[in-house]
């Protein structure tokens, strides 16, 4: 379910932070940090108790950004950068992913988070659930990140709840992410970088708007869908909901484009994506459904399921 974009989208405060904050502080190293928090006793009283059967807690470690002290461990600010990278991500699936369904590993990392005021969790209406507990970065936590450049050069970060519709779709990216990432890496993939729709247009727009009166020429849009990577389908670019960037075993630079279909989905968009060569997801209740809308177009594409 791509979005629309418009123009006014390049002064959205919550999107890309590439570009947006000088960097004031240099980066701590993670071994510098590692070893400064084990010799550091002053972080003994930022332990977490140890519980039958878990492993002892990281210590947690001192950053200084304008004024402000920050106290975290390696697994909180990995946990921010999955949020900023997809701008919303799912409890549940944040629980799986990134903690390996260990709840009690994953609850004192999204509590002294919420506290610093790095992170806020919503729970937001869902058609189908009721409600679905979310989380987001929040302003200071994507100045935190960008300022320490703990997402790694060029990795766009998002902040910030859309619409409740909007931001399940987002949550629903990070989890079609994992499956195909899984994918890549048994594959031999390595040093995957995400590239949200939301960049993608904002560098497509970009470049066509540069093309003035040429804008409508054939020759022209195709030049511009060739540069990022993409194919022209009826005389529109269509960007997928989100790529894939990564190396490959043979250290080649690689890409896939990952489309999340849903039951929403007419013939002619479900078209559009087959023949833009997207890689279809959708959740199980939809797969029987869309793969009748391809039989009837005698459209040939796998959908899986998320």
């Amino acid at each position: 379910m791509s979005r629309g974009y418009q123009p006014e989208e390049h002064l959205d405060p919550r999107v890309s932070s590439e570009g947006r904050e000088p960097n004031t502080t240099t980066p701590p190293k993670t071994d510098q940090v590692r070893e400064q928090a084990t010799n550091d006793a002053s972080q003994s009283s930022d332990r977490e108790p140890e519980r039958q059967g878990t492993r002892t807690a990281e210590p947690r470690t001192v950053h200084e950004l304008r004024g402000r002290t920050y106290r975290l461990r390696s697994s909180e600010i990995a946990t921010m950068v999955e949020l900023g990278k997809f701008r919303v991500v799912a409890k549940e699936d944040l629980s799986k992913f990134a903690y390996g369904s260990n709840a009690d590993r994953m609850r004192p990392d999204v509590e002294n988070l919420v506290r610093q005021g790095l992170v806020e969790m919503k729970s937001i209406p869902h058609e189908e659930t009721g409600s679905r507990q979310l989380f987001s970065l929040t302003k200071r936590g994507h100045r935190f990140l960008t300022q320490t450049q703990n997402a790694g050069k060029g990795q766009a970060l998002y902040h910030g709840f859309t619409k409740p519709r909007e931001a399940h779709h987002d949550a629903d990216l990070y989890r079609l992410y994992q499956k195909a990432a899984a994918k890549i890496e048994g594959q031999g993939g390595r040093n995957l970088r995400v590239v949200l729709d939301y960049e993608l247009k904002k560098r497509l727009y970009h470049d066509l708007a540069k093309l003035g009166d040429d804008r409508d020429s054939a020759d022209s849009k195709g030049a511009i869908a060739d540069k990022h990577g993409l194919q022209i389908v009826r005389g529109k670019i269509p960007v997928p909901d989100v790529r894939i960037e990564y190396e490959t075993q043979d250290g080649e630079r690689a890409r896939v484009d990952l489309e999340l279909a849903t039951g929403h989905y007419r013939g002619r968009n479900l078209a559009e994506k087959v023949r833009a060569g997207f890689a279809l997801y959708a959740h199980a209740d939809d797969v029987s459904k869309l793969r009748r809308i391809l039989d009837q177009r005698e459209l040939t594409a796998e959908i899986l399921s998320l």
